[in-house]
């Protein structure tokens, strides 16, 4: 059973697109494993609160990771 976890800092991504990226990430593992692993994926959106992640060192916020 595939399980997919992703993790993104909070409010980058509004609910809609949340639900989007879940089916889309759904629809990529159909497509490598078929159909059968439809109802077996498992996926989840963890949102890391602003500045609690980092990269280089340094603390990320949710205005750093959202697309210009």
């Amino acid at each position: 059973m595939p399980f997919i976890d992703v993790k993104i800092i909070e409010g980058v991504l509004p609910d809609d697109k949340k639900h989007a990226l879940i089916a889309a990430i759904t629809e990529a593992v159909v497509q490598v494993g078929g159909e059968g692993f439809r109802p077996m994926t498992r996926c989840v959106i963890q949102e890391i609160r602003s500045g609690w992640w980092g990269s280089g060192g340094k603390p990320l916020t949710t205005e750093d990771a959202r697309p210009r």
